[in-house]
């Protein structure tokens, strides 16, 4: 989604800059889709590299605190929000986080606290299916409790012709979360199909 959020704008003259802080699980087989810092630093438009858009890497596929605890590396978390705002000084600023909100980074360090410090508004990304309600809800609870506003939530991939439990899963989400609840089409990981994608999103309310 962060990917679709970039291409749109990019497509549009913005420039912009990507921010992810760390990737795990680069040692698994590719597959269609690049690495989430490969593809944000071939659709950025402030020129940046992989390395720019994610300091931190790391094989396994598992939890960047756990990752970095098996690689002896421990991520210094003080680091990551002023590596951020570096990025965001000349360009609009996308952050993408790293496997939910309550995910920790590093010992007490979660990506809630990250937000906290970036004071972004906050773009909840969902799946459409059964469970998506428990799942957004309780972001969304825990997102407001940080003290950080919703900007609004993406369903994703969202059908053209979406199935009665996503229609209802989405209007259930709005009305209970009240917030705004938008879908995002299925795409394809090349920059035109990308900025198609983001295109349809209300991207001027959420970065107003």
């Amino acid at each position: 989604m962060s990917a679709a959020i970039c291409a749109a704008l990019a497509s549009a003259g913005e420039r912009v800059a990507a921010f992810k802080p760390v990737v795990t699980g680069v040692d698994e087989p590719g597959g269609e889709w690049p690495r989430d810092d490969v593809l944000l630093a071939s659709i950025a438009s402030a020129g940046q590299t992989e390395e720019a858009v994610t300091p931190l890497r790391f094989g396994p596929a598992v939890s960047p605190h756990y990752a970095a605890e098996l690689a002896g590396e421990p991520i210094d978390a003080a680091g990551l929000a002023p590596d951020a705002r570096s990025l965001g000084k000349e360009a609009t600023l996308i952050v993408e986080g790293v496997g939910g909100f309550l995910v920790p980074l590093s010992g007490e360090y979660l990506v809630r606290d990250m937000a906290v410090e970036l004071a972004l508004p906050v773009v909840i990304v969902a799946r459409t299916g059964l469970g998506t309600i428990n799942h957004t809800l309780l972001t969304i609870a825990a997102v407001r409790a940080a003290g950080l506003e919703v900007a609004a939530v993406v369903m994703t991939p969202w059908a053209a012709d979406p199935a009665p439990i996503e229609l209802s899963n989405r209007l259930t989400i709005g009305r209970l979360g009240r917030v705004e609840v938008v879908g995002l089409a299925p795409t394809r990981p090349d920059s035109g199909a990308l900025a198609a994608a983001g295109a349809e999103l209300p991207l001027e309310d959420w970065l107003s």
